[in-house]
């Protein structure tokens, strides 16, 4: 351990008030066959999601719904982004986290898994909370940009598309209520919860 002055704490950091502590870590090398190790029973799969806050956010709710893994598809922020590293609260350090720039290979190798594609969309043709059957097998979740959604050939290469039932005047969710939402419903359907 070694002290810093205010100064180099300042340079070394990317936010205007660092906490005092700087640390050098290895980035994990990471591999989408990690992400799909051990018959994972929930992925989460953010695809071209730019803003880094709701990346981490993602990354955390998708850790504490009990998911195997986040892929972030396409061109999506890279998870190592200080910004996205805080969002997450270190649950990047819990769970898998990889990206995959080609989105359609990834949904593949999602698929060779065994698991189930659902799309997160606005004009989804089920429910999410008529969802149950889809719900209660290995899912993996796609999310899209809350500024134009799912790009329509990943959407259309989903075995469902669901929508978040709402009733208020809102035309959209951000990404990362809208992944909480729907990674909560498979979580309660797979059993996943360990805690009280």
């Amino acid at each position: 351990m070694h002290l810093v002055n205010e100064r180099a704490a300042k340079a070394l950091s990317d936010t205007v008030t660092p906490t005092g502590l700087v640390a050098v870590c290895e980035m994990p090398a990471t591999r989408l066959a990690d992400v799909l190790a051990g018959s994972p029973r929930l992925i989460a799969v953010a695809v071209e999601i730019s803003e880094p806050g709701n990346a981490g956010t993602l990354i955390r709710i998708a850790d504490a719904m009990g998911a195997h893994g986040v892929i972030l598809g396409g061109h999506s922020v890279d998870p190592y982004n200080g910004k996205c590293l805080r969002a997450s609260t270190g649950s990047i350090f819990s769970i898998p986290v990889v990206a995959a720039p080609d989105t359609a290979a990834a949904l593949d190798a999602v698929r060779d898994a065994g698991l189930r594609v659902l799309a997160g969309t606005v004009d989804g043709e089920t429910r999410l909370d008529e969802a149950g059957p889809l719900l209660a097998r290995p899912t993996a979740w796609l999310f899209g940009p809350e500024s134009q959604g799912l790009p329509r050939h990943i959407a259309g290469a989903a075995d469902h598309r669901v929508r978040i039932p709402m009733s208020g005047g809102a035309e959209s969710l951000n990404v990362a209520s809208a992944a909480a939402i729907c990674l909560y419903q498979s979580a309660l359907a797979l059993g996943t919860f360990k805690r009280p």
